[in-house]
C-alpha cells in the first residue's frame, strides 16, 4: 500500500520550488539574527530528502563557491546545527542535518543562558541591587533563570511528543 508520504516522496521534486523555499526560510532566519550564507546551506541541508550533502552539491545548489559553503558549514557545525562525517570510501566530507537540530541549537542556548546569569548576577552586585541599573540587571537575570527552567520542561514535552509522532529517537 502506498501512503500519501511515499507517493510524495516518489514524485520529481520541482527544482524551481525547492530553491524558492531555501531561499525564503534563509531569508527568515536572516531576519531573526543568522548570517545570510549559514542560512542558505542550513536551509539547502534540511530541504534535502537525505538531510546530507557534499560541499560540491551544496555550493551547485545555492550558486556559490566552495569558501562561502566552507565558512557557512564552520559556522553551523560550531553551534550544531548541522555535524560533518566523512563519506564513505571518500576523502570527502558530507556534512548532516540532524531530525533534533532544534532542539541542539536549543540546548546550546541554554550555556549561552548560564553564562549570561553567571555575568548578570555580578551586574547586580557591582551596580547595587536597589538601583534603576541594579533593578533592570535583576530583572533580567530573573527572565533568564525563568527562561532556563521553563525551556528545560518545555524540551523534555517535545521528546515525549516527537517520540509520540515519530518513534523514539
Amino acid at each position: 500500500m502506498v501512503t500519501e508520504q511515499t507517493a510524495a516522496a516518489q514524485q520529481p521534486r520541482d527544482a524551481d520550488a525547492v530553491s524558492a523555499f531555501v531561499e525564503r526560510f534563509a531569508a527568515q532566519m536572516v531576519e531573526a539574527g543568522m548570517t545570510r550564507m549559514p542560512a542558505r546551506v542550513f536551509a539547502a541541508l534540511l530541504s534535502s530528502d537525505s538531510g546530507v550533502m557534499t560541499s560540491a552539491e551544496l555550493g551547485k545548489q545555492l550558486q556559490v563557491s566552495p569558501a562561502a559553503v566552507s565558512g557557512a558549514i564552520r559556522y553551523l557545525a560550531q553551534v550544531n546545527m548541522i555535524s560533518r562525517e566523512r563519506e564513505p570510501g571518500s576523502r570527502r566530507d558530507r556534512y548532516r542535518v540532524h531530525s533534533n537540530q532544534w532542539y541542539e541549537a536549543l540546548t546550546n542556548r541554554d550555556q549561552i543562558l548560564k553564562r549570561w546569569e553567571h555575568t548578570l548576577r555580578e551586574g547586580v552586585v557591582s551596580l547595587g541591587p536597589e538601583t534603576g541599573a541594579g533593578r533592570r540587571i535583576s530583572e533580567t537575570l530573573e527572565f533568564f533563570q525563568f527562561l532556563e527552567k521553563e525551556l528545560a520542561l518545555l524540551m523534555e514535552r517535545w521528546r515525549e511528543h516527537r517520540d509520540r509522532l515519530y518513534g523514539a529517537a
